[in-house]
């Protein structure tokens, strides 16, 4: 069940593949970031965008999208441009009938770090330490997009077991 976690930007957004093995350890699959060029007309790079976590998605065949929520910016342009960004990661995963899963980056570091203030340098080392890497992931877009998926299959477990538990008493 490969998760493709998403840290959307403008600029680059990065991605992560992440699955679980038969003994629940988090195996990192494939990660990566893409970028589009600042002078393209803007419509251009959102296609670029989408062509690329398009074909992220056909290789790869995840089973869920987790995704960075919007968050309150100082810069009003900023948070426009992001929420496209994340507008054509959502169309990508509406396209192959993902279901998208949503998180605050404060959820995120919480689930990875156990700290809603994290930094983002202690993310990524708290990254490589729960997917056992043999080195810090230093694309930091990427990073945190293994973070959102990390977030999710923590969620997802949590929520399993919450299932599981009404069911044997019963209260479903």
């Amino acid at each position: 069940m490969p998760i493709l976690g998403i840290d959307p930007g403008m600029g680059v957004t990065g991605y992560a593949i992440l699955a679980e093995a038969p003994a629940g350890r988090l195996i990192l699959k494939r990660s990566g970031e893409i970028r589009t060029i600042l002078r393209h007309p803007f419509p251009k790079r959102l296609k670029h965008l989408f062509d690329g976590l398009l074909q992220v998605i056909q290789e790869e065949l995840p089973t869920a999208l987790a995704i960075e929520d919007t968050f309150l910016a100082k810069n009003f342009k900023s948070a426009l441009k992001l929420g496209q960004a994340r507008g054509v990661a959502l169309l990508a995963a509406e396209f192959h009938q993902i279901p998208v899963f949503e998180y605050t980056p404060t959820a995120v570091k919480m689930a990875v770090v156990g700290y809603g203030g994290a930094t983002k340098d202690q993310v990524q080392q708290m990254i490589s330490r729960l997917l056992q890497l043999p080195s810090v992931l230093t694309a930091e877009h990427a990073a945190d997009a293994a973070a959102v998926a990390i977030c999710h299959l923590h969620s997802a477990q949590f929520q399993a077991k919450i299932e599981a538990a009404k069911e044997r008493s019963g209260e479903r």
